[in-house]
């Protein structure tokens, strides 16, 4: 689990796991019902996506978000 502090970091997290896996931007875009330009702009941490496409792209990816209180015993 990684603590996130900007949107770049997801989108830098979720280009790793897409390399992992194999696929390129086009691939992803298919798979997850978005267009190539979202996902690089995503990868690319652009701050104004549609958290709906994040989401479901994170899904494609088999990455889960959880979000906690600050505080709550969670090592943050």
């Amino acid at each position: 689990m990684m603590k996130i502090y900007t949107v770049s970091d997801i989108g830098s997290l979720a280009r790793k796991k897409r390399m992992e896996l194999g696929l390129t931007q086009s691939g992803l875009a298919d798979i997850s019902g978005s267009g190539t330009r979202f996902i690089s702009d995503f990868e690319n941490g652009k701050p104004t996506l549609q958290i709906e496409k994040v989401l479901n792209a994170l899904h494609v990816l088999g990455l889960d978000i959880f979000i906690s209180e600050r505080g709550s015993g969670n090592g943050t």
